[in-house]
């Protein structure tokens, strides 16, 4: 047996057309990253649980949500997918303040990986290519990854061995502060090496943040 479906009409909500069905008033769909409270729920009854997290058991909703206004707090559906819905007793303002401090402080801790660009040429001279790892090595040795770029002109393709050679050479003379994160690959006319500095192994006592690291990317003049 096949149940007909509620008739709905395009709205437009933050610039996007959506659904809003009939069973719903007509109004728009509530946000799903947000719980429903107080007058938005829409169960008839709910399985109730205090501000000091005690079971209280099943109400129906008005009783629920008077005995939330008596208290001068929020009635706030934590379970909505529970038969019955599992709502909560507290002051909502307050909860959400307390999630996004926390949020806050968990972007504050996290290590913000930078990624630097040096750009090579194959026909470098000694002193150039001094020069440039150098920089490489106060790049590494600030913590940030190095993406070294040889840049191939005209006929150089046909000798794409020399940047290869570069490559070669500059990992293996910064072996005691990077690894090879991405091994030369060519790529047009530029042939790629992305080095990451070896880890230190922490100083005993010290502390480290322990965040989710996010990534950008700085090129430097050639």
């Amino acid at each position: 047996m096949t149940y007909p479906t509620a008739p709905s009409r395009r709205v437009l909500f933050f610039g996007r057309a959506v659904n809003a069905t009939a069973d719903s008033g007509g109004e728009l769909p509530i946000s799903t990253t947000e719980p429903r409270i107080n007058d938005r729920i829409r169960a008839s009854r709910c399985r109730l649980i205090g501000d000091d997290g005690s079971q209280l058991g099943i109400y129906n909703m008005p009783d629920a949500q008077a005995i939330a206004d008596e208290k001068v707090l929020d009635l706030v559906e934590i379970a909505p997918n529970a038969d019955p819905p599992v709502c909560r007793i507290m002051d909502y303002g307050k909860f959400k303040y307390e999630q996004e401090m926390k949020a806050k402080r968990a972007r504050k801790h996290q290590t913000t990986v930078q990624v630097k660009e040096i750009k090579f040429r194959p026909k470098i001279d000694k002193h150039d290519y001094e020069t440039k790892k150098r920089h490489v090595e106060r790049f590494l040795n600030g913590g940030a990854k190095v993406k070294v770029t040889i840049m191939f002109r005209g006929r150089e393709m046909v000798h794409a061995e020399r940047g290869l050679a570069i490559l070669e050479k500059l990992s293996g003379e910064l072996t005691e502060i990077a690894i090879v994160e991405n091994q030369p690959k060519l790529e047009g006319r530029n042939m790629f090496m992305l080095l990451t500095p070896v880890k230190k192994e922490p100083v005993k006592g010290e502390k480290t943040d322990q965040g989710d690291a996010e990534s950008t990317t700085e090129a430097t003049p050639e």
